[in-house]
């Protein structure tokens, strides 16, 4: 217990105290993973290959779309308003397709979430796979935990800078790869290369690779478990979507504890020991530098190395995997009450639970039907039904487009024959990278006479328009009816755009304005 007074004391100190800012803040301590192996690890090795494959390579898949479009798999062309995805084209008009894009990937953190937790911070989130990779090319230099932490201690020698600067500059060169991966998702990537090598490349080029290339270098290389700690806003919003049928990585204390480093030699002598013997390598392999026998912690990322650290322990000393596990709160209560008999699924913190001497094996059974709740399927049905909605309308979708533009000053023009002529712009759209022609007629409007400048009517009175391939054709068009035929001041009809094949159409709904008759 601490004495009131003191508190009091303290407290009453400047805001400027040496005790008052060590309350407030605490230096970073420096953390050097231990490289293990194991299942989880695995896994990891495969994510981050494949991720940073994807990333490093796609500006540089093509994709044949013909003489009239570029032939990059994956392009955002600023310039012409353009995203291309191998054999998907999206127009700006479109951008609904992106908004449901980000609202799948949001769906589906949300389902991954509730049912194995911080997976996403634990294998795929940028961070994590670039904190790898450094890490990877950290103990290739360095060497594996005790060898950095001998090296980081000792002083600064030739060996050391050598070391010091060959890392840095790998990592430098890391994160300039990065940088200039990014802006080869914006331009045709091996001319933009070329244009970057050789100094040709707008200055906005320039400024991207280097804030990518500073934020990779400071984040991945520096900062590390800072970035996951304190700058990220998920762990604070997991939390809520987390009840005690998700999966989190957890010490199992009820076998664990009590810990004990010469178990034998205690077993030997009568003692109740549990598993855990206090070797601290879960300790060593976590990326975050926590300790996981302490319970849940914000800092957690669920990665699970501290899984595979424990498994080769256990496997060394003979006793059954998992002491550290994926498992949820509901089986880990349920495995509480096997291994002590209390016979109860709550957890009385006051009461210091003793491991049984022999592994019981009904313990640790994962109950994937719980795991599996309603609440993961109903996460799903959502995500699956934007999904094929968006992927129907993707595929029936028309790549004819028209807008249209009524003149408002003036209204209307009486011409000398008597008729009244109303004034629009219309635009064409042709959203495929082929040349088409389109056909252009009006329908509600009798005795309706259509003019579109710059275009010849064919022999038979049709209008055809050529449209270049990926293009936007402004026409003016020019409507003029009898005023004999008209009844009404506003008198509504269709504009009908179609390509010659009449395979695609699209209209548009005007209005034709008159004078009122006297």
């Amino acid at each position: 217990m601490s004495d009131p007074d003191k508190v009091e004391r303290i407290d009453a100190q400047p805001v400027n105290s040496p005790k008052v800012r060590q309350a407030l803040y605490a230096a970073r301590v420096k953390i050097f993973p231990k490289r293990v192996d194991g299942e989880f690890r695995r896994i990891k090795w495969i994510v981050m290959f494949v991720t940073l494959s994807i990333y490093y390579l796609t500006p540089w898949l093509r994709w044949d779309r013909g003489p009239h479009a570029p032939d990059q798999a994956v392009l955002i062309d600023f310039a012409s308003r353009r995203f291309y995805f191998f054999f998907i084209e999206i127009w700006p008009q479109e951008f609904y397709y992106i908004a449901g894009l980000l609202i799948m990937s949001g769906l589906g953190l949300f389902l991954i979430t509730s049912v194995a937790g911080r997976a996403w911070c634990g294998y795929t989130c940028p961070q994590t796979v670039w904190v790898d990779l450094f890490l990877v090319i950290e103990r290739a230099i360095e060497g594996d935990r005790n060898a950095r932490i001998k090296l980081d201690k000792s002083p600064y020698t030739a060996s050391k800078i050598a070391k010091r600067v060959l890392k840095h500059s790998i990592w430098l060169a890391i994160s300039i790869m990065t940088g200039g991966a990014w802006i080869f998702y914006f331009a045709d990537a091996p001319h933009l290369f070329m244009d970057v090598v050789t100094g040709h490349a707008e200055p906005i080029a320039y400024i991207t690779v280097a804030i990518l290339t500073a934020t990779t270098y400071v984040f991945g290389g520096l900062m590390r478990e800072q970035v996951c700690t304190y700058m990220c806003p998920w762990p604070r919003i997991q939390a809520s979507m987390l009840d005690e049928n998700s999966l989190t990585v957890t010490y199992n204390d009820w076998r664990g504890e009590p810990r004990n480093r010469g178990s034998k030699k205690a077993q030997a002598a009568g003692e109740t020991v549990g598993d855990c013997v206090d070797c601290n390598a879960c300790v060593a392999a976590c990326p975050m530098g926590i300790d996981i026998r302490d319970g849940q912690q914000l800092e957690c990322i669920t990665c699970a190395l501290c899984i595979d650290a424990c498994n080769s322990v256990m496997d060394k000393i003979g006793k059954p995997r998992d002491l550290i596990s994926y498992t949820t709160l509901a089986d880990y209560n349920s495995n509480m009450a096997l291994a002590t008999g209390n016979g109860t699924h709550s957890i009385d913190p006051n009461i210091v639970y003793e491991a049984p001497n022999e592994f019981n094996p009904a313990v640790q059974v994962l109950s994937w039907k719980k795991v599996l709740r309603p609440r993961s399927f109903i996460y799903l049905g959502i995500w699956l039904l934007i999904g094929i909605a968006m992927f129907a309308n993707l595929t029936m979708r028309e790549r004819i487009g028209v807008n249209v533009l009524q003149d408002r000053n003036p209204q209307y023009v009486l011409l000398s024959d008597g008729s009244i002529r109303n004034g629009y712009t219309v635009k064409l759209l042709n959203m495929i990278p082929q040349p088409r022609d389109f056909t252009m007629s009006i329908h509600g409007l009798p005795d309706a006479h259509i003019v579109v400048q710059d275009i010849t009517p064919q022999a038979d009175g049709e209008i055809i328009i050529p449209v270049e391939p990926d293009r936007v054709r402004t026409l003016r068009v020019f409507i003029s009816i009898p005023s004999a035929s008209i009844d009404e001041t506003i008198q509504n009809f269709t504009i009908t755009v179609s390509d010659v094949e009449k395979t695609e159409s699209a209209n548009y709904k005007a209005t034709f304005i008159a004078p009122e008759k006297k």
